[in-house]
């Protein structure tokens, strides 16, 4: 009919437009599958990747690892205060089980270790280690442990120590002061102190010493309370040429007269609680120099022993003030 005839033209106009529809989805979707790997690595076109190199050194230009090795501030604490020689992190075993161990060459024997030096096992495995002193106040030690080249101040107390041996301080130029108070040293080295330039003070009180082994010129205060010194254990004159001593503190030992001569630098004497009997003339005072006043001794023990000061009146006639003793 002709209505029928006049709707043809719009049917067929529908089909055609659904199969140009097909014919175009088919190669847009094949060109989005070729596009889309094209645009995905557009993203990447600016980066620079020739240039990195993950390795250790680059680390440096990645991360700013300038303060890594900073440490806290303790203020007026120590002059400096840094961690040295700390132990090395113990290697996991299960890391480890399965490294094959190194064999030596068939035919030689075993390959024997080593030597360790000295420097090897620093005090600050066992003590506590701060700036430049060390402190190994009672920690069980028998023996002087070796410590760091810089070490300046040295607090061993309330261990076992026996001995000073003479390497237990050789090449420590800079150490001042030693304390190795209420340990049980019974002997020490002739040359244990003698080539410590720097040292000032040298505790050794409540031990088990006999003798006093030679001392470094430069020595300040040297403290020997309560051990058992007797006379015979002090070399002749032996603090003579100590120009720089100020505190010769010598109680509670087995001396039998005061060690004579004594610098002119001292200023403390404490020899109470020995066997001292007597003394001559000029243990304190030149007999031959009229009006010597020696002002920097001020400071002379002598009681708990059995002597009567009042017999010897002009063996300390030049000083400031009396010795502590009995003057009856």
């Amino acid at each position: 009919t002709p209505a029928r005839c006049r709707m043809c033209p719009l049917g067929w106009l529908g089909v055609a437009a659904l199969c140009l529809g097909t014919l175009w989805a088919v190669p847009a979707k094949d060109r989005r599958r070729v596009e889309k790997p094209k645009a995905e690595l557009s993203l990447f076109e600016n980066l620079d990747l020739d240039n990195y190199d993950g390795t250790v050194e680059s680390y440096g230009d990645i991360l700013d690892l300038s303060n890594y090795e900073e440490l806290y501030d303790y203020g007026d604490l120590v002059p400096k205060i840094e961690v040295g020689t700390l132990a090395p992190r113990p290697k996991d075993p299960k890391t480890t089980a399965g490294t094959p161990k190194l064999q030596p060459p068939s035919g030689a024997g075993p390959v024997p270790p080593a030597p360790i030096p000295r420097q090897g096992l620093p005090s600050c495995l066992l003590c506590l280690c701060l700036g430049s002193s060390v402190y190994c106040d009672d920690a069980g030690l028998e023996q002087i442990p070796a410590l760091p080249p810089d070490t300046a101040y040295l607090y061993a107390r309330f261990n076992r120590i026996g001995a000073v041996r003479a390497d237990d301080f050789r090449g420590l130029e800079k150490l001042k002061r030693i304390d190795l108070s209420s340990n049980s040293i019974s002997w020490a080295d002739a040359d244990a102190f003698r080539g410590l330039p720097s040292l000032q003070e040298l505790l050794l009180p409540e031990n088990l010493l006999t003798a006093l082994p030679e001392l470094p010129r430069g020595l300040v205060r040297l403290d020997a309370r309560l051990n058992r010194i007797p006379s015979a254990g002090l070399h002749p004159e032996a603090f003579r040429d100590l120009k720089q001593l100020q505190f010769l503190h010598l109680s509670d030992n087995q001396l039998d007269f005061i060690p004579v001569p004594l610098p002119e630098s001292l200023r403390s004497l404490h020899l109470q609680n020995n066997n001292i009997q007597t003394m001559h003339e000029d243990t304190f005072c030149d007999s031959q120099e009229q009006g010597q006043i020696r002002r920097a001794l001020e400071d002379i023990r002598l009681d708990g022993n059995p002597i009567n000061l009042s017999l010897f009146p002009s063996a300390f006639s030049c000083l400031p003030r009396l010795p502590t003793g009995r003057f009856s």
